[in-house]
């Protein structure tokens, strides 16, 4: 079955694969979720085809009826994802034989209300995979904010042995370069070269101090005003 292209999501819709041989069933379940507020991405694949899915494709897989004999592999593939998987059984047995084989599966009966609680638990699955991907963000982006505050601060502790470092190597080299023949026409080149850069990584240095005592004050008055504000509000109390 290829994709309905029933539904208009957004852009930043999230993507549900509906895995199953029985075209009404892929139908039934993403007509009743057009009456959601938000409505995902459907894509329509029968049992056979399951293996050939990109993970990255989908957010989460809702699972009906297949061929006998695909149904433990293509749960077995659904899972490896990492992502949400829901099936829904027709039958008890097979609902049961699921839940004791495919332990990451949710299981869902086609009883009378099926089609609203798979709708209710697929949308809380997204949600909850979705909160659980902006966690992750942002605790790598923590990780990172930490290295770099980590090499900042390391670059702050040796800046001013670095400073005297470059100053003793600009200095000797402007040394060696004010006494006329005592290099050979290369060796003033060689020293002259090591000259000039030693000047365009002392620019450096300067710069990076200057951005050392800007954030300082940004960083002196940010404090400035949080105590302005405190004392506004005991004084308002």
């Amino acid at each position: 079955m290829p994709d309905t292209g029933i539904s208009n999501p957004s852009a930043d819709a999230a993507a549900v694969l509906i895995v199953a041989d029985d075209a009404e069933f892929a139908h039934t379940v993403s007509t009743r979720w057009q009456a959601e507020r938000r409505v995902p991405a459907f894509t329509l694949v029968s049992g056979d085809l399951c293996p050939s899915i990109d993970p990255e494709a989908f957010d989460l897989a809702i699972i009906g009826a297949v061929r006998p004999g695909v149904l433990p592999s293509a749960l077995t593939i659904l899972e490896s994802t990492g992502k949400p998987v829901l099936f829904v059984a027709a039958d008890a047995q097979s609902a049961q034989t699921v839940r004791q084989t495919h332990t990451r599966t949710t299981v869902m009966r086609q009883n009378e209300g099926w089609l609203d609680v798979v709708i209710l638990v697929a949308t809380e699955s997204l949600r909850s995979a979705e909160a659980l991907a902006r966690a992750q963000h942002a605790e790598q982006a923590s990780r990172r904010a930490e290295r770099h505050a980590t090499l900042g601060r390391y670059m702050l502790d040796m800046l001013h042995t670095f400073n005297n470092a470059l100053t003793s190597v600009l200095g000797n080299s402007e040394l060696l370069l004010l006494e006329p023949g005592s290099l050979s026409h290369q060796a003033r080149e060689q020293v002259d070269t090591v000259r000039n850069n030693a000047l365009r990584m002392n620019e450096i240095l300067q710069r990076f101090s200057s951005i050392e005592n800007e954030l300082r004050c940004i960083e002196k008055q940010a404090l400035k005003d949080h105590r302005a504000k405190v004392r506004g509000a005991a004084a308002s109390m």
